[in-house]
């Protein structure tokens, strides 16, 4: 039986091998292509199509670059910059110019050349987008010109040129966020890190402190023109930083496409924060950071007012300045709070770590309600944090110490900003501090108990 079975098999694969032969016949000896021939021809066809998808490839990331540089302006800029391959948008904040052909950069003269004879270009810009401080920023030539006539390249870069000022408010966190780092992100998130950055008025103190934000913008070192006398040659370039408003990204607004959640995701991703959203934070009791003010604007009570927020259910984290400096220790402790806490000023924009969620209470000293407003208790709303604030009573300002009741600077504080910004200024932002009244602030507190009780998960 084991024999038969066996000379089955046999027999099945003799006509297997016969049937494979017959179809090799007739694949290569009826045809008029030879084997060699017709292998030759598929390996020519191969590297046909890895050309031209090389080509294609090319073509797409060409077209890719014009597009980017494109959805920096919109209307009468646009065309001009499809039309000269230059133009620059201008609005009430800043100045923003687009080069879409090649540029080079003489970081001596701090002077960018279009290569270019279509029309004549001459400006002068200060890549920083708060008009407010452009006596703190150098300027920058824009100047085009014929390539034979330009300064020869020392270095060429296959990608395009941002050029930015860290000159500014630099130094103050609601500025380098709401100056710098934002207006970078919508500038040139959408290049995806294939872009250079050029750095005028270079610190390298705001370099290193940002460290992971422009890693994440961009894959190459930054160029630091004071330290740098080369000439930089790139594809395209931007001069200037596109600002949408305070502390916000307006996703309609050009460039279009980002919002504040999706900066905030960013910044999760720049600083490893696991924590999307409050109901994820599992604790006995809520953390609350509480930020301790050294100068102006600080509590006077401070230690009672700690103690009242403890006695209602609260880890009390206090937070002074130097703490927040380091930000990829300190965006950890924002990130697993509940409730942020502090007196109008740069260390509430910490908020934008903060989890969706979670409160902001902010103490809105005599006279800056609408900065209170403008510059935090709008945007928190933006990024998913409540807001609460809370108003202070004259009594409550050392101002009050200083001038009468019916004082129009303690009745009228909008009257002074309208007159003089700078003497308003130096009043109502460097000259008071506070005493809260601990009864009323106790309210306030109790609602953002409330609000993080909503939100955080049934047991």
């Amino acid at each position: 039986m084991g024999k038969e079975q066996n000379r089955l098999v046999l027999t099945a694969t003799s006509v297997s091998f016969l049937l494979l032969l017959a179809w090799l016949f007739a694949v290569f000896f009826a045809s008029d292509v030879t084997p060699f021939e017709s292998w030759k021809q598929q390996l020519l066809n191969f590297r046909c199509n890895s050309s031209s998808k090389k080509d294609a490839k090319a073509i797409e990331i060409s077209d890719s670059l014009e597009f980017l540089l494109r959805r920096l302006v919109r209307g009468e800029n646009r065309i001009q910059l499809d039309t000269t391959g230059f133009t620059c948008d201008t609005d009430i904040n800043s100045e923003v110019c687009v080069a879409n052909g090649p540029v080079r950069i003489a970081n001596n003269s701090l002077t960018v050349y279009i290569e270019s004879s279509q029309s004549q270009v001459k400006r002068v810009i200060r890549p920083y987008p708060s008009k407010l401080a452009l006596d703190y920023v150098t300027p920058v030539q824009i100047v085009n010109g014929d390539a034979d006539h330009l300064p020869a390249c020392h270095f060429i870069h296959d990608v395009p040129a941002v050029v930015f000022s860290t000159g500014g408010f630099a130094g103050n966190q609601f500025h380098e966020f709401n100056e710098l780092i934002i207006p970078l992100f919508i500038t040139s998130r959408h290049f995806r890190s294939q872009v250079k950055f050029v750095i005028i008025d270079y610190k390298p103190w705001w370099v290193s402190k940002y460290s992971n934000i422009l890693s994440l913008l961009t894959r190459y070192e930054v160029i630091n023109p004071a330290a740098d006398g080369n000439v930089h040659c790139f594809p395209a370039a931007v001069i200037g930083l596109k600002y949408h408003g305070f502390l916000s990204l307006n996703s309609t607004d050009i460039p279009g496409g980002y919002s504040m959640v999706d900066f905030k995701r960013f910044l999760r991703e720049a600083y490893s924060l696991k924590i999307k959203n409050v109901s994820e934070i599992q604790r006995e009791k809520p953390v609350l950071i509480f930020i301790s003010r050294g100068n102006s604007r600080k509590f006077l009570n401070e230690d009672e007012m700690v103690v009242m927020i403890e006695e209602l259910g609260f880890q009390v984290v206090v937070t002074r300045p130097n703490r927040m400096s380091n930000l990829n220790k300190f965006t950890e402790v924002v990130n697993s709070c509940s409730v942020l806490v502090g007196a109008h000023g740069a260390g509430l924009t910490t908020e934008l770590f903060l989890p969706a969620g979670a409160v902001m209470v902010q103490v809105v000293p005599l006279g800056l309600e609408w900065g209170s407003t403008y510059y935090f208790g709008v945007p928190a709303r933006e990024m998913g944090v409540q807001y609460l604030e809370y108003k202070t009573e004259p009594e409550e300002s050392t101002l009050s110490e200083t001038y009468s009741r019916d004082d129009p600077i303690i009745t009228d504080p909008a009257s002074l900003f309208a007159k003089d910004y700078f003497a308003a200024r130096a009043v109502y932002i460097d000259a008071q501090n506070l005493k809260i009244n601990l009864t009323r602030f106790r309210q306030t507190i109790v609602q953002a108990m409330e609000h993080i009780r909503m939100s955080s998960p049934l047991d």
